[in-house]
């Protein structure tokens, strides 16, 4: 007869009980050279008054050590460990994680997750940059120059949640046609003269259905429902204009979130829709998702910053002031890929005395063939500075006309020379030089061709072949490591403050991995990597 156990949850019951092999101290289970006890030594010596603070002084005290926490959501991230119950989990079975702890209780995955979205919220930057200005102190940054680059990163959200400004101003446009109609009939039969505005579309709606509202009131408006009913005037009146209100505060919702965005995710409000790089099937996808910049220096990250742009020409100016900030010192120079260059950029880089290493938006297009021989382009045309004047192909002159200023999007207001030809009248190489039915013209910001010129020279000299050499290497393989290496292709959070979190939790972890690697490799106090010299 077979004899059936009675399970209980201590399997230690089932039989004889277990002899605990594994020493009660860990510290002979951790290797000497684990990059673990080096992320424990570097982060001790931080200053987590700002953590602390935000915990309550009443109450009870947290399970584990707020700073013990940081050490260990760190040290999570820099094993490929996001989910705050595959981290409880670690803490649990993980060596290393248990040394981390020093015999305190593993945290559950709830108090892991409130930690990192409540606590650790507004003190995570604060103690990214203190491990920056560590490297600095030890030596391990160069800061003669940053390079900058950026990329898109999937948000947690909905794709098919998405909301276009476009769509949304022509609904509401329709709808406020419809709104003046019925304006204008309620001021005919109750005679009065009730006007909406665009500007105070909302404010004039509410004051029409608080008016209807009082007239219900004074005339004991009997409100029915339901087939075979016939509602009043009032009623009617009164449901249209509601209706209206309703739909209305639904649109002013929409604009607010828009934030001079054309779109936003209804999942997670901060996440812009943005073209992310092909799939192995080369379809680019339109996914919610945010504009990740980094600023790398000797192989580390010494700055992170999340940006709703879809753009990066528009990131690298407000990335370098916060970096500034943060940081406590300037880099001499900036070098950054085609992307960013602008004359706004140049211009303040110039009025800050930092030399740009860009590579021009044209600079690939420069070496082709069909270039050199596009009779269209200024580059191709004959300049005289004297007068002034391009020298077209047909050996006419293009004359100033007048001159223009533009605003950019961020406010920057810059000088615009329009050139025109005299007359191109019967040219018989117009179909090549210009689709304009008139004379053709050239609009030429000359500040921005000279501060062109100027960083082009820099990076064709001897130090901007090195830099951009270590710029392709350092900061665009900085994020082959954390999308490839660490497989953080998605965020597990929503909102920018939550979402800048994370991306400077995995840059910890990266700085901490990278100062582990350069010191078993003996490469610490390297910053750049030689350019290798052809036969």
């Amino acid at each position: 007869m077979t004899k059936y156990i009675k399970y209980h949850k201590n399997y230690t019951e089932f039989g004889e009980p277990y002899q605990l092999v594994l020493p009660l101290n860990l510290e002979g289970l951790v290797p000497d050279d684990d990059s673990v006890r080096l992320l424990s030594h570097e982060l001790e010596d931080l200053d987590y008054s700002l953590l602390y603070q935000a915990y309550s002084a009443k109450g009870r005290n947290p399970v584990v050590d707020p700073k013990t926490m940081f050490k260990i959501l760190t040290y999570a991230y820099s094993q490929n460990i996001y989910s705050s119950r595959k981290i409880e989990i670690a803490c649990k079975r993980d060596i290393n994680f248990m040394w981390l702890l020093a015999g305190q209780k593993a945290p559950d995955h709830s108090t892991i997750a409130r930690f990192r979205t409540g606590f650790l919220a507004d003190t995570c930057e604060a103690l990214f940059y203190q491990m920056v200005r560590r490297l600095e102190q030890m030596g391990e940054l160069s800061k003669e120059t940053v390079f900058i680059d950026g990329t898109k990163l999937e948000a947690c959200a909905n794709k098919y949640t998405f909301v276009w400004k476009k769509s949304v101003g022509k609904w509401e446009e329709k709808m406020f046609l419809k709104i003046q109609e019925a304006v204008t009939l309620l001021n005919q039969e109750y005679l009065q003269s009730f006007r909406v505005s665009e500007e105070t579309r909302t404010q004039d709606i509410q004051k029409i259905c608080c008016f209807i509202e009082q007239v219900c009131e004074e005339q004991h408006t009997v409100f029915v429902h339901g087939r075979g009913r016939r509602k009043s005037r009032n009623q009617r009146y009164l449901e249209l204009f509601r209706c209206f209100l309703e739909r209305q505060t639904v649109y002013d919702g929409h604009t607010a979130s828009f934030q001079g965005r054309n779109n936003y995710c209804k999942t997670d409000p901060d996440a812009t829709f943005m073209h992310m790089k092909d799939d192995h099937m080369r379809n680019a996808q339109l996914k919610p998702g945010y504009n990740v910049q980094i600023g790398v220096d000797s192989e580390y990250i010494v700055a992170a910053d999340i940006f709703q742009d879809r753009n990066d020409v528009w990131t690298l100016v407000p990335f370098l002031k916060t970096m500034e900030k943060k940081v406590g010192f300037r880099y001499s120079s900036v070098t950054a890929d085609s992307g960013y260059e602008s004359e706004e950029t140049y211009t303040y880089l110039r009025e800050r005395k930092q030399k740009p290493y860009i590579k021009p938006q044209t600079y690939e297009k420069w070496k082709k063939r069909s270039f050199k021989q596009d009779i269209s382009k200024r580059e191709n045309m004959g300049y005289d500075e004297i007068t002034d004047t391009y020298l077209c192909h047909a050996r006419k002159e293009l004359k100033p006309l007048f001159i223009k200023k533009q605003k950019s999007k961020s406010g920057y207001e810059s000088e615009v020379t329009v050139y025109e030809c005299e007359d191109c009248t019967g040219c018989s190489y117009k179909e090549r030089c210009t689709r304009a039915k008139g004379n053709k013209r050239l609009y030429i910001s000359k500040s921005f061709l000279e501060m062109r010129q100027e960083s082009y020279e820099n990076i064709l000299s001897e130090k901007g072949i090195l830099y951009r050499m270590n710029r392709s290497i350092q900061v665009e393989g900085a994020f082959g490591v954390l999308k490839n290496d660490y497989e953080f292709q998605r965020f597990l959070l929503r909102g920018k403050t939550k979402v800048k979190l994370e991306i400077l939790l995995l840059c910890m972890g990266y700085n901490l991995n990278k100062l582990h690697a350069k010191i078993q490799n003996e490469r610490t106090g390297s910053h750049l990597f030689p350019v290798k010299e052809t036969a």
